[in-house]
């Protein structure tokens, strides 16, 4: 393009100083729109890449982006985020040291055979929450590189347009793109109300040319949804002067900022009359006839290699073509067609985790002290992100598996002509029929339009040499008989001697169902599916439990809240659990009739068709009980969730949207399965009270207990202080799930609470023995059952929260600022000494047998016990303040 028609790249500007050279390199396009293209170098779309390097590209423009959001200056306009020279310290982590990390290796992370983590090492962090915002990225060569962008900047929401209409789902925009080969944009967002997102809405293209797409973009948006901040992010920025002033003047037209950032800005220099050169030429070196047919005429698959050498080795003809189906959860995306949320993220790249593991076993190994295969993983036009991550996976092996040299592309729309010449960007061509399954055009003509691919190698001087094999992905939306038959990719590589393995992603076509459903036993917990059906959201991927002291040090300084994290798992010594089993079996007899007496007052008082919704996770043994009581004594099958509630944030309002779309919220009645001093039950109250308000949702805030010591509630099996059996552990008598985790860094706002299953602990799991053997005795307490239930309801049963005045006294006993750090109650004190940093233990009476697994724990963890015959619980756990001095030792 150069030395033949004149054209020519200049370089004006770089944060991390780079050169427009590398990053793109230049091509000639059969487009009557713009003669040439911009061929990356670290996009993996025409040009195979190392997919660290992929990611490194894009995470770094990300890092970028969230410096320039974090900038207060207004004036910085629409193009001077690159001229940056000296960032300043910000929240983003970009210090004068990242700076210098960054320009270090971000140069030699583009040298062939450097290793681009590296450069992935030298970025700042993400920040733990998700940022306030809306990524955008433009289909079809900037899904993957937007869904990196929003990654490094833990956006809120990230959504690509697409080319593809999917049934079901109508557009809630449309934009044009004028230079493209295929101009109409979609947005699908699902819900629409993703749009509505707070916060500045980013951008995303592999290049800016003149910035009228996007600037069209923002127009069509800003009349929808007004916002004051758009930035436009993009690897190349190549527009002029007065391209830069367009941005300005809409900017001021809209009363919003407007910024553009960028890896590298520069321009490049077209000479006159380059359109109708480069077709003059095109026409003569082809022959006069044109590879790309007409409008409305089939494409035929078919090899362009200029060099007449069809590959960089002999085949004695066509090459395996193997397929392989890959699992994929059923709630979980397959990429940002409709919008992802971090948590989606973060379940798509553990299920591509997983993909790996299946890939990774249809793999050719290299022999003994062979060199590692060549694997060029291959998307399909837009859906470049899974991908992207499956090949990352594959390149870095497991321990002591093989090993491969992956390289990562896709597919495109776009047509170029190839020279096979070493200093031109490709080198050879596959040309395809289109792949998308015929419902991805519900209405007007069929697709016709040919697909590419090209190079689809290793470039070495004079040949490029093919990959061993091409591991082709593809989404519910492709095709995949079509792109393995003779006209599609799959087939046309195969007949050019590259053997194809061709995955197909089996994940639900359109988008995923944002309505969630229930969680049940054995996928999700231990107990029996028809017990309890669990309103979270499973975090079983993820690595949530933190240091004991560490984790208390967040939640008592503020800088964390305990729903956000886990406490490490307690697991059970010999001499604990044996304990354990003596305590089951000789309070049975008192839970079961505690379990009896409370599901006959609420039975008789609120219905017998009421739906039980259990406080995760204390709550959920006894929900089970008191299902299977109401079944067992009078044929009820009772409706049973386990719902999240936390302290301070309220209530699980999607798991409450859950079941008032299910049932009458007036028939719900919430179950725990003790109260302490009042705590939970007064969260209970105000988070109805404020959803009643807001939503017009009736719920009952008649909370339902085993045990009310603190005179918190109405229904109530007993209000002694009695130890529950199920208090004594923790996942491991409680279908092996976790406490409800509330970190909207793995959560979606429209999903559930999370939770994790521990199925690792299956050997220690109680759960079922503990339902099971306090169920066998529902018979021999029938009548005790009856005599306690009438007492009940002719007694006085006012909420007093008599217990709360107790703590207070205790508190400023103890000199302890916050009440919360005071826990009474057998249950209450359990948990202290299972979760948190206990500092003291109080008992009212020496050898009660309810509080031997106490002094058992105790004694593991050198806490002090005191005996208190004053006070109104029969014990109470202190958590320990940290930081107070010596306060905190015995």
């Amino acid at each position: 393009m150069r030395t033949t028609f004149g054209v020519r790249l200049q370089t004006t500007g770089s944060p991390v100083g780079l050169a427009v050279d590398d990053l793109v390199r230049l091509a000639l396009r059969h487009n009557p729109r713009r003669a040439h293209l911009l061929v990356s170098t670290v996009l993996g779309k025409h040009l195979p890449v190392h997919p660290d390097l992929v990611t490194a590209a894009g995470r770094l423009l990300g890092a970028l982006v969230a410096r320039e959001l974090d900038d207060p200056d207004p004036g910085s306009g629409g193009g001077s985020a690159v001229a940056t020279a000296e960032p300043a310290t910000r929240s983003t982590g970009w210090t004068a040291t990242v700076d210098a990390a960054v320009r270090a290796a971000v140069r030699s992370a583009l040298r062939e055979g450097a290793d681009p983590a590296v450069l992935l090492a030298a970025l700042p962090a993400p920040p733990p929450r998700p940022r306030p915002a809306l990524v955008l990225g433009y289909a079809e060569t900037a899904t993957a590189l937007g869904h990196l962008v929003a990654d490094q900047l833990h956006a809120e929401w990230y959504l690509h347009s697409t080319r593809r209409a999917v049934p079901g789902v109508a557009a809630t925009a449309s934009f044009e793109e004028a230079h493209s080969h295929a101009t109409t944009h979609l947005l699908l967002p699902q819900p629409p109300a993703i749009l509505d997102a707070d916060g500045p809405l980013v951008l995303v293209d592999d290049e800016l040319s003149t910035g009228a797409t996007a600037l069209a973009t923002i127009r069509a948006l800003q009349a929808a949804r007004p916002r004051d901040r758009y930035v436009v992010a993009s690897l190349v920025d190549l527009r002029s002067a007065d391209d830069v002033r367009a941005f300005d003047d809409l900017a001021a037209e809209l009363g919003a900022r407007i910024d553009a950032v960028s890896l590298v800005r520069g321009r490049v220099d077209l000479p006159p009359g380059l359109a109708a050169a480069v077709a003059g030429y095109l026409a003569r070196t082809i022959a006069g006839s044109d590879p790309v047919p007409p409008a409305g005429e089939p494409a035929v698959a078919s090899h362009d290699d200029p060099s007449g050498t069809t590959t960089g080795r002999a085949t004695g003809g066509p090459a395996a073509l193997r397929r392989l189906d890959v699992g994929w959860p059923r709630a979980t995306a397959d990429g940002a067609r409709h919008g992802v949320h971090p948590a989606d993220s973060a379940r798509l790249s553990a299920a591509a985790a997983a993909a790996a593991v299946a890939v990774r076993g249809a793999l050719p190994v290299a022999p003994p002290g062979g060199p590692p295969p060549r694997v060029l993983v291959l998307g399909v036009e837009e859906f470049m992100y899974l991908p992207l991550l499956l090949a990352r996976q594959l390149a870095r092996p497991a321990s002591g598996g093989p090993a491969w040299d992956v390289r990562y592309q896709s597919t495109t729309r776009s047509p170029v002509h190839p020279v096979d010449r070493p200093d031109y960007p490709v080198r050879r061509r596959w040309r395809f029929a289109a792949t998308d399954r015929p419902d991805a055009a519900p209405s007007g003509p069929p697709d016709t339009a040919p697909r590419f691919l090209y190079n689809a190698g290793w470039p070495g001087g004079s040949t490029v040499t093919d990959p061993d094999v091409v591991v082709l992905v593809a989404d519910a939306g492709t095709d995949v008989d079509l792109a393995c038959s003779p006209s599609g990719p799959a087939g046309a590589l195969a007949a050019a001697g590259i053997p194809v393995l061709a995955v197909r992603v089996a994940a639900t076509p359109g988008p995923v169902a944002r309505t969630p459903e229930p969680l049940r036993g054995p996928e999700f917990g231990s107990y029996v599916a028809d017990d309890v059906g669990w309103l979270v959201t499973d975090l079983s991927h993820l690595d949530l439990e933190g240091d004991l002291e560490q984790r208390e040090r967040l939640v008592q300084s503020g800088l964390g809240h305990y729903a956000e994290s886990l406490p490490r798992e307690y697991v059970p010594d010999a001499a604990y659990r044996q304990l354990f089993q003596r305590t089951m079996i000789a309070t049975a007899t008192r839970l079961a009739t505690a379990v009896g007496v409370v599901t006959e007052l609420v039975l008789a008082e609120r219905g017998s068709d009421v739906v039980l919704a259990s406080l995760a996770r204390a709550g959920t043994p006894v929900g089970i009980l008191m299902r299977r009581w109401a079944a067992h004594r009078h044929g009820l099958d009772l409706p049973h969730y386990a719902v999240s509630i936390v302290r301070g944030r309220g209530i699980d309002r999607v798991a409450l949207r859950f079941l008032a779309d299910r049932h009458d919220p007036a028939r719900v009645v919430f179950v725990d399965g003790w109260t302490g001093k009042g705590a939970i039950a007064r969260e209970l109250t105000e988070a109805l009270w404020a959803v009643r308000e807001s939503e017009g949702l009736a719920f009952d805030d008649d909370l339902a207990v085993l045990a009310d010591p603190g005179r918190c509630v109405r229904t109530f099996g007993t209000r002694d202080d009695f130890l529950i059996a199920s208090a004594c552990l923790n996942s491991t008598v409680s279908g092996l799930v976790s406490r409800t985790v509330l970190n909207p860094a793995y959560l979606r706002p429209d999903g559930f609470h999370g939770a994790k299953f521990y199925r690792e602990l299956a050997g220690d799991d109680v759960s079922e023995l503990l339902v099971d053997t306090v169920a066998a005795g529902f018979d021999g307490v029938a009548d005790e059952v009856a005599r306690q239930c009438a007492a009940i309801r002719a007694g006085d049963r006012t909420v007093t929260f008599a217990g709360w005045a107790a703590v207070e006294e205790l508190q400023r006993e103890f000199g302890i600022e916050d009440v919360h750090f005071v826990k009474p109650g057998v249950g209450e004190t359990t948990r202290v000494l299972l979760r948190r940093i206990p500092w003291r233990i109080l008992l009212r009476e020496r050898d009660n047998p309810d509080h031997e697994h106490l002094r058992l724990l105790a004694a593991d963890r050198g806490v002090p016990v005191e005996i208190r015959p004053d006070l109104p619980y029969s014990c109470v756990g202190l958590i320990r303040p940290l930081g107070a001095g010596d306060r905190g030792e015995g």
